[in-house]
């Protein structure tokens, strides 16, 4: 059954003129190691159970790269390295506590933000809320404020409730084109100043550090105890934060409005680390064999920091896993590939792709990387979602997806579905298309990511199979290798 997909797959076309072909027998050979010699499991469980949490800058983050960069340099893997960037202070969580203590004593549902300042010990207190308050009237409240815990959000009502649509599925509406290049954000979105200076919410942030308030909390948008975290590093101006289970910190202003005495206590201790400011990526290759190609490159990559509420199970253990064991299959298949096969893991991506954007700035963008852009051929990164790959978002790249379409057919009994032309935002590959050079991202499952896993204390290792990282990281170590042998580099989209 097996080499009879294969065949089939040999004789796909693209849409636009001559036959997609690829090595059948090799694509067997990986299909092979990859699915019944597999290490990606136990690559997974590592980086989310024994590793944890990977907050960029943090100590557990650099045991991950470290951890990777060991693996890729033990499987042989050429010129196998760490790549700097300036990032910030690091931070890790070492102890915290929430819970109301009168008018009855129940524990809450809660998780500091990542770089929140500690407490000073216990903070017991009745909140303020203070949520919709003009600057001026906070300025007003200087002395109530000091020490003080206070709840800076309305009444929780917007509660995430429905998943992003999934475009293989059968019922999926018609696809839309992506948007241009040129109009595309490359990354992820922040709070931007008011002209001529800070806004109204930074101008009161700054306030409650001034003033030196306990602890602020805010709710979480998840239902059912989920907290969503992703807040970035507020510097001089951050203060003790703390998201609220939605439902709890809603239960807190209606004790207020019917005027019954609440009381909360706030512990949150954390630590900063500042010898080291750099981010790291970690990169490695299979060099190419034939002299005319082996100056191209196919790179294949995923980010490796995730956020600490949980063990960043599928944002993105499972994706780093995925990476790691597509490098693994090809080395252990004995694959040869005519161009080079770079591996990267970033950091800094859930702050806004910051490791990505590093690398490209110094190996792509301006003048100076003319000729290594006409080189690259493409760039395939994993990240949102989980399960297997059912296809890819070809940003729409119609000669690119017809190449897809001829190389994902062997993946039909693994449940590939289809290529979609359209695209996805927020993740690493937009780092590569703003260049201009081809950048793609699977399209895997999304049940319950966005309202349950994505960025929240529920991202576990309970949310992603072996199969399925299995199947994951067999495709993208054919798409890769397919990439390095074809004789010509992967169409560009028309600019």
């Amino acid at each position: 059954m097996l080499r009879r997909l294969v065949v089939l797959a040999f004789a796909i076309a693209p849409a636009a003129g001559a036959q997609e072909s690829f090595d059948s027998a090799m694509v067997a050979k990986i299909r092979d190691e990859g699915l019944n010699r597999s290490h990606a499991w136990t690559m997974v469980d590592t980086l989310a159970t024994v590793i944890g949490p990977r907050l960029t800058a943090s100590p557990a983050y650099m045991r991950a790269a470290t951890w990777a960069r060991d693996h890729f340099a033990a499987w042989g893997l050429r010129d196998t390295h760490f790549e700097t960037w300036p990032f910030g202070r690091g931070w890790e969580l070492q102890k915290f506590t929430l819970e109301m203590t009168e008018p009855r004593y129940a524990p809450m549902i809660g998780y500091p933000d990542a770089w929140s300042e500690s407490t000073k010990g216990d903070i017991v207190g009745t909140p303020l809320f203070i949520a919709g308050m003009p600057y001026d009237s906070l300025d007003r409240m200087r002395d109530r404020l000091k020490g003080a815990i206070v709840m800076t959000q309305p009444l929780m009502t917007t509660f995430i409730r429905e998943d992003r649509i999934n475009p293989t599925a059968a019922n999926a509406p018609a696809p839309v084109a992506p948007v241009p290049q040129g109009q595309r954000g490359a990354g992820r979105g922040g709070a931007g100043g008011g002209r001529g200076g800070q806004s109204e919410a930074q101008r009161i942030a700054k306030l409650l550090h001034d003033v030196g308030v306990g602890a602020v909390l805010k709710p979480s948008r998840g239902e059912h105890g989920t907290i969503f975290l992703q807040t970035r590093d507020a510097g001089a101006n951050a203060v003790p934060t703390v998201v609220v289970a939605g439902e709890q910190y809603n239960n807190l202003i209606r004790l207020l409005q019917d005027r019954v005495p609440v009381k909360v206590r706030v512990n949150v201790q954390g630590r900063y680390f500042t010898q080291d400011t750099l981010g790291y990526n970690v990169i490695a290759e299979i060099p190419g064999t034939d002299p005319k190609l082996r100056d191209e490159v196919v790179m294949v990559g995923g980010h490796l920091d995730s956020w600490h509420a949980a063990t960043g199970a599928t944002d993105n253990a499972d994706g780093a896993a995925t990476v790691l064991e597509a490098a693994r299959i090809l080395k252990a298949v004995g694959a040869q590939p005519r161009r080079t096969i770079r591996f990267a893991l970033w950091g800094g991506e859930e702050e806004g792709l910051y490791g990505s954007k590093a690398w490209v700035a110094q190996h792509l963008s301006g003048d100076a990387n003319r000729a290594a852009r006409e080189k690259f051929s493409m760039y395939l990164n994993i990240d949102p979602g989980y399960g297997p790959v059912y296809g890819f978002y070809m940003e729409g790249n119609e000669r690119a997806k017809a190449i897809f379409d001829a190389w994902m057919a062997p993946f039909k009994d693994l449940g590939f579905r289809k290529n979609i032309i359209s695209g996805i935002g927020n993740t690493d590959h937009l780092s590569y298309i703003a260049e201009g050079v081809p950048g793609f991202n699977p399209i895997q499952e999304y049940a319950n990511y966005d309202v349950r896993i994505h960025h929240t204390n529920m991202d576990t290792m309970e949310r992603t199979q072996p199969d399925d990282v299995k199947q994951a990281a067999t495709v993208f170590a054919t798409l890769a290798y397919n990439a390095a042998m074809r004789d010509a580099l992967i169409p560009r989209t028309t600019p």
